[in-house]
């Protein structure tokens, strides 16, 4: 199974988390970006399956961005991950699943902080889409419903951007040409981060 698809399934796993779940977490205001106690996800048995197996672990809350942690294949992953803000889609109303901001690291492929986005719907193969903060944009590919940055040697700038910045924006076209258009709050990104290299190191 490739990295991509283990990380899609986490985050699949990770939305469908029952009880302390991931929807919860995201959908409660905090007004501070201060760590909610740590809490075990009690994910739906399908969305363990789906996972190879691996439970994820919300380690924190942060503003927008959850830390978790999770073990598939016996090789832990740890990511931090949001729910955008505002989402558009033109035409308007059009459906799609959720989309999810994630940056994940993972010690055993010596990969730290790798960006992507879960855009919620099959990405129109050959089309542009971009990822902007803090007044610069980032070239993403795609592939299935999933966005990465196409130079990875700018993915330490556009994490240390996230650090720093209020939002970022990313913009994408479907497969049957709806254009979308999501912004995710970087608020509590960075806290969520630390605590994320705290924790896979």
């Amino acid at each position: 199974m490739s990295v991509r698809r283990t990380l899609i399934l986490l985050t699949t796993s990770a939305m469908l988390c029952g009880g302390t779940s991931l929807a919860l977490a995201q959908g409660a205001s905090s007004k501070s970006a201060k760590q909610a106690p740590a809490k075990q996800a009690a994910a739906k048995p399908e969305a363990k399956q789906a996972a190879g197996g691996a439970e994820p672990t919300l380690l924190g809350q942060f503003g927008g961005w959850g830390a978790y942690t999770a073990a598939p294949s016996g090789k832990k992953v740890c990511f931090a991950l949001a729910k955008p803000t505002s989402s558009k889609t033109n035409p308007p109303n059009r459906p799609r699943d959720p989309a999810y901001a994630f940056i994940s690291t993972r010690p055993a492929e010596k990969v730290a902080n790798e960006v992507s986005i879960m855009i919620g719907y099959p990405v129109k193969p050959g089309s542009d889409s971009t990822l902007d903060v803090g007044g610069a944009s980032y070239a993403m590919y795609t592939q299935g419903d999933g966005l990465w940055i196409k130079n990875a040697a700018e993915e330490a700038k556009l994490v240390e951007a996230m650090r720093k910045g209020a939002d970022v924006t990313v913009k994408a076209v479907s497969g049957k040409g709806t254009q979308t258009t999501d912004v995710f709050s970087l608020k509590g990104l960075s806290q969520a981060l630390d605590r994320v290299a705290q924790e896979c190191r």
